[in-house]
């Protein structure tokens, strides 16, 4: 049996699937967490990686990571790096995300360059702000990586003489390299870095080898967490994948590169050879979380409580921007809870608001895609709840597709460890996980409920 290894490393934590190369059967796996935090130091994700791994690759042949996305990790000539991490999440950015647009021309140049327009979470816009606020350290600066980037080079050694690669997948969230064409686009990174110039890794097709660690293991490109989770459900054009982690993140595959102009949708590669549109909002697990933790619950007392609402929680409706929000973008919003009377001021009425406002901030995302969906697929830690999918399909107005819990990023990467092992024109065949379906039942609730949402969100935020 060939044996593979995939990494997930995440904002939470490093986990790790090790799988059967023909199957995908998932042999052994192991979780560690990162230190929370919306910059950090990018040692405390190889220690977790290092942590991860420890006994559970006696027998793996090759292994791929991917890696949360937009993070900026600037390294030195010697590869060590100038200062910790900005996450994708750290919304310090914002402004100079403004500037860069207006810069270049407004939003349609920039989606006509790279796909996307720069928001606080790319990769781009977090260079301006780096270069304009700590202009002594970004002279320092002779390399621009992504999370897992990082991460892959210092699996092959981590030797300032060997050139970093990354991915098409990853490299697309960066605001300057090109989906559409393939290429780097050294003019916008230029802009963003005030006139600098650092070098910035190779973008390897997806099942090229990214190198070998220095035991001989074959490691492979990577890639972004959102394509490695395409890879890892293994979804075909016009599936739509709706992720329920701490941001929220809605995508498909699609044969074509997109150029959303609005900056919502952000015109993504795959890690396949195709394109990925994907829509992100920060704010969904984590609002589920707060909740619980205002009420002195858990995840599973919230669904408890919940259950005991009616569908509208009687009129009670939480906007979920608690981190700020990046679709819309509202970088600076706070959530608020509306609709409180006497009779609605109840734990229940709460837990229902703030199920039913993330999956309406969800449904505003998805509502975006250029596409008609097929089906809808929910996955992330919160679908494994049966009361959150039940209004899932309530709120999309459709039925939703609930695969079996499990680390589809990690399996993704997986997938192309195998595939970057094996060659060949497609990655391996392995089979769907199972899956169950949830029906939207209550006709006309669903869109009552987002209407009134909207209502609100524009009285604030028009």
């Amino acid at each position: 049996m060939t044996v593979v290894a995939g990494v997930d490393s995440s904002t939470q934590s490093c986990k790790i699937v090790v799988c059967d190369a023909d199957t995908g059967t998932v042999l052994r796996q192991r979780q560690i967490p990162h230190i929370d935090g919306t910059e950090v130091p990018p040692s405390v994700w190889w220690e977790a990686l290092r942590q991860a791994t420890d006994r559970m690759m006696r027998d793996v042949e090759a292994i791929a990571v991917a890696g949360q996305q937009h993070g900026l990790v600037v390294l030195d000539a010697a590869g060590h790096p100038v200062r910790d991490a900005l996450l994708w999440n750290d919304t310090r950015s914002a402004e100079a995300a403004a500037q860069l647009v207006a810069e270049l021309g407004g939003p349609q140049a920039w989606a006509d360059a790279v796909g996307s327009v720069p928001l606080a979470a790319h990769t781009v816009a977090k260079l301006r702000w780096f270069a304009d606020h700590e202009p002594e350290l970004a002279d320092r600066t002779a390399r621009v990586l992504l999370p897992h980037d990082y991460l892959t080079w210092l699996l092959r050694g981590g030797d300032p003489e060997t050139a970093p690669t990354t991915d098409r997948g990853d490299a697309s969230g960066t605001g300057y390299w090109s989906p559409a064409d393939g290429n780097y686009r050294t003019d916008l990174l230029s802009l963003a870095f005030r006139g600098r110039s650092p070098e910035l890794p190779k973008v390897l097709g997806p099942a090229e080898v990214a190198g070998h660690t220095p035991g001989g293991r074959l490691v492979a490109a990577g890639t972004g967490d959102n394509a490695a989770a395409a890879l890892g459900l293994a979804i075909e054009d016009s599936d739509v994948v709706v992720s329920l982690g701490t941001s929220g993140t809605v995508f498909t595959r699609a044969a074509v590169p997109s150029a959303d102009p609005s900056g919502a949708v952000n015109g993504f590669a795959d890690a396949t050879g195709a394109f990925l549109p994907l829509v992100c909002t920060l704010n969904a697990a984590r609002v589920l979380d707060s909740t619980a933790t205002l009420l002195g619950t858990d995840m599973s007392g919230l669904e408890v409580l919940a259950a005991q609402s009616p569908a509208g929680a009687d009129g009670l409706t939480l906007l979920p921007y608690l981190a700020g929000e990046r679709t819309p973008n509202l970088p600076h919003a706070t959530g608020s809870l509306h609709g409180l009377r006497p009779h609605t001021m109840r734990p229940h009425h709460l837990a229902r608001a703030a199920i039913e406002g993330m999956l309406c901030n969800i449904a505003e995302a998805f509502d975006r895609l250029p596409t008609t969906p097929r089906r809808i697929l929910l996955i992330g830690g919160a679908a494994r709840s049966r009361m959150i999918a039940h209004a899932a399909a309530t709120i999309f107005g459709m039925t939703v597709t609930v695969p079996s819990p499990g680390e589809y990023v990690a399996l993704g990467a997986a997938r192309q460890a195998a595939w970057a092992l094996r060659g060949g024109p497609r990655p391996p065949r392995w089979p769907a996980p199972h899956a169950t379906e949830f029906h939207s039942v209550a006709t006309g609730i669903g869109a009552a409920i987002r209407q009134r949402y909207a209502e609100i969100r524009d009285l604030y935020y028009a």
